[in-house]
Formats: structure tokens, sequence, C-alpha cells
């Protein structure tokens, strides 16, 4: 297999509302954190949760749809990439993080819900977008 894989699946909590801003050309950019739960039996043998933080990034259509339709506490499915980027503080270290680059981000159960949403809700369909910027 030439090149290897790099694709990330994921369903968790939203932390908080998505931030949304805009990029100079006018792309729409939506930043998210969410909660992944782990569930697991220690070396007692009793059971344990794990919330493990991963900050999203969803370009164009899909960050635009994020803002409109998600807030705080809704779970949903994001299938994308990671992808660390750097940048220099205020002080001069060099920093490092590590997202999610989502290119498809699905409403899952109301606000703190698991499951789908039922039918005839207000909910739009599930989204993606192929015109990640990069």
């Amino acid at each position: 297999m030439a090149g290897g894989v790099n694709k990330v699946i994921l369903i968790g909590n939203l932390g908080q509302d998505p931030e949304v801003r805009v990029t100079g050309g006018g792309t729409a950019v939506a930043n998210m954190r969410i909660a992944c739960n782990d569930r697991f039996k220690n070396k007692s043998g009793e059971w344990e949760d794990r919330t493990e933080w991963v900050t999203v990034v969803a370009f164009g259509k899909t960050a635009e749809n994020c803002r409109e339709f998600l807030q705080k506490g809704r779970q949903i499915y994001v299938e994308g990439r990671l992808q660390t980027r750097s940048w220099e503080d205020k002080e001069g270290n060099k920093r490092y993080t590590t997202e999610v680059v989502a290119n498809q981000v699905l409403f899952l159960g109301g606000k703190g819900g698991g499951g789908a949403t039922a039918g005839g809700s207000d909910e739009p369909p599930p989204i993606s977008d192929d015109d990640i910027p990069f």
C-alpha cells in the first residue's frame, strides 16, 4: 500500500458551541471541541470512564451547517484526517496542535442524547464538504 492511511472516525459530544470565523477568502471555518468517552476495566476489575477531548475543524458549507445546527452537548459523528500545525506563541516558543480536519459531520441525537434523530425533524440531511481548501 503506497502512502499510508490517515483516517479518523469519532463520535462525541460538543463541549461548547462551534466557533466559526470566515477567512479573508470568504471560507467559513468551524472549530469544535468534542468529548469522546471510553469505558474500560482497570487493574482492580472495576469499570472506569475516560474522556478524551478532541479538536475538530470543518470548512465551507460543513462549517456553516455546524454553526447553524449545533450547540454545546450535541452528539456528532465526525469523519476526517489528523493534521498537526505549528506556530510561535507571544514569547517566541514553537507550539504544536493536532486536530481532526473533518470531511463529514453527521448530527446525531439531541443535546446530550444518543442515537439518530427520529424522522420528520427539522434536521438537515448528513453533510460532507468536498471543498476543503488543501
